[in-house]
């Protein structure tokens, strides 16, 4: 399992830097947000240093993304969340803040909280051509 020295949430999932733990097992652990942006916010991160989604082994990914959707279904249940947004941002371009794989589950409670996630339509894109390029790479 790759370990990075420098990286705050490989020494958060290894207990370098206490954390307020909601589950771990051998490859992922779920911890509070120190910095939340709603009551609950939880982020799920792997044990091994993986610089995002990615990069990160499907195996381990997919276990990230088991362990955030049972987070978001308690946070619905137990704490009376109307809805949930699952994140993940990969690169500096998308928001990445902490090069290490991450999960933000954010329990959304009232609209509006404060909380924005704004998707701005863009014009004159050629979908056809679009999606031809995208199509031969996917081979």
């Amino acid at each position: 399992m790759k370990f990075d020295q420098n990286c705050i949430f490989c020494k958060i999932a290894n207990k370098i830097i206490p954390s307020t733990i909601l589950y771990e097992d051998d490859d992922v652990v779920a911890f509070l947000d120190v910095n939340p942006v709603s009551y609950g916010h939880t982020l799920v991160v792997t044990k091994g240093h993986y610089e995002n989604f990615l990069s990160c082994p499907k195996d381990i990914m997919h276990k990230v993304y088991d362990l955030a959707q049972r987070i978001g279904q308690v946070q619905i249940k137990q704490l009376g969340a109307k809805g949930v947004n699952i994140l993940s941002n990969c690169y500096e371009a998308a928001g990445q803040t902490v090069m290490h794989f991450h999960v933000h589950v954010i329990p959304r409670y009232n609209a509006p909280d404060g909380l924005c996630l704004e998707f701005n339509k863009i014009d004159d894109v050629n979908l056809p051509a679009l999606a031809e390029e995208l199509k031969e790479n996917l081979k």
